[in-house]
């Protein structure tokens, strides 16, 4: 037994050895130059990705956000604030890049966009009730949206019951506060599920 261990060490010794030698006698000059220019070429993808991620990030998030300010003036009861902030949605919506996605992902995406910047457009131009009820197909294409996007933000979809035989909506905060019905019944509702 003793003898086989020394045996295994000696081999082990010596391979090491070998293999030490031949890779000191290769010409560093030629090896180091295609891995440098393979690491560049590679590192340059990745940040093109990247950049790529980054930029389907912000294009989504650019109009979460346009989405929750447009809640927040629902909640509110200002249809002024909200026909204003339907038409930044609407822009948004309109400079969205589904490019980066598959095709089928990108056939989904345009039609909720489309989608999307109709009920934008309308709450855009009409009265409060008006636009609540735009706001419940709206908050449905933007659910969808995220499902296909994703999204670094935790989200809370929050569901009234009693708002057209039951509505949903999106929101950065657990707390309910609701849109449809603003302050005639702030906190009716609740949060359905978290997303992320």
């Amino acid at each position: 037994m003793k003898k086989m261990k020394t045996s295994l060490g000696m081999v082990t010794m010596v391979a090491t050895m070998i293999l030490s030698v031949s890779c000191k006698e290769m010409d560093k000059d030629e090896a180091a130059m295609p891995m440098s220019n393979e690491m560049n070429q590679e590192s340059m993808m990745d940040n093109e990705n990247m950049a790529m991620n980054r930029s389907q990030e912000s294009n989504a998030t650019g109009i979460l956000q346009d989405y929750f300010n447009l809640k927040d003036a629902l909640v509110g009861d200002d249809n002024e604030k909200a026909k204003n902030l339907g038409m930044t949605l609407t822009k948004s919506l309109a400079s969205f890049n589904a490019s980066n996605y598959s095709e089928s992902q990108q056939a989904e995406l345009n039609e909720i966009i489309e989608d999307a910047t109709e009920h934008a457009e309308h709450i855009g131009e009409s009265d409060i009730k008006h636009q609540r009820e735009h706001f419940k197909i709206l908050s449905k294409d933007v659910t969808d949206m995220v499902a296909i996007t994703g999204t670094d933000m935790k989200l809370y979809e929050q569901f009234c019951p009693m708002y057209d035989d039951g509505s949903a909506w999106l929101s950065m905060n657990e707390e309910v506060r609701n849109p449809y019905y603003g302050s005639s019944m702030l906190t009716c509702g609740k949060v359905q599920r978290e997303i992320n």
